[in-house]
């Protein structure tokens, strides 16, 4: 672990500030917020800058709750990021993804063309920086020019937070 959880006694009004636009003042403690948090507010402006970005992708955001976590589901397979993984099959599975899809997401495989054009876009954007013209084209049989927006920022944020986890070492939270 590179970066660990900020201890407890060093939570104050700034760390609180920082995590008040996503989580409920019971949960903004360090047993509550969760490992990825507890880390993330050694910086905590950043942290709060970060959040509002990440708020507008998982509460505002126009692309489908369900190719979200599709989505953020092949971000963290494509980057080996274990903590984030095992938080969005949760919420996948809360927004409909069956245990066989999440299966097939890690071989890269769909049962439907859009959810197969979520995955491509993922992986296009993680080896090349872009989505190819026939990607993009499939997208927008379903997902208009917004949706495509929110699909590439969601992909480019849980892609630049699997970097940080895998990087300062976040460990996924003990089940409670």
């Amino acid at each position: 672990m590179r970066v660990p959880p900020l201890p407890a006694d060093e939570w104050d009004d700034a760390v609180d500030h920082a995590l008040s636009g996503m989580l409920p003042a019971e949960r903004r403690n360090p047993d509550a917020a969760g490992n990825l948090l507890a880390t993330l507010v050694r910086h905590p402006e950043l942290t709060r800058a970060f959040l509002r970005f990440n708020n507008h992708l998982l509460f505002s955001s126009t692309l489908p709750p369900r190719l979200r976590e599709l989505a953020v589901l092949r971000v963290a397979h494509v980057h080996h990021s274990e903590y984030e993984w095992r938080h969005h099959v949760r919420m996948g599975k809360e927004v409909g993804l069956t245990d066989e899809v999440i299966d097939g997401l890690r071989r890269g495989e769909a049962s439907d063309e859009l959810d197969q054009a979520i995955l491509h876009a993922v992986d296009e954007l993680q080896e090349k920086s872009v989505i190819s013209d026939a990607t993009w084209t499939a997208l927008s049989q379903d997902l208009d020019e917004r949706q495509r927006m929110d699909l590439v920022f969601t992909i480019g944020c849980y892609g630049a937070l699997a970097m940080a986890i895998n990087t300062f070492g976040v460990e996924p939270d003990q089940e409670r």
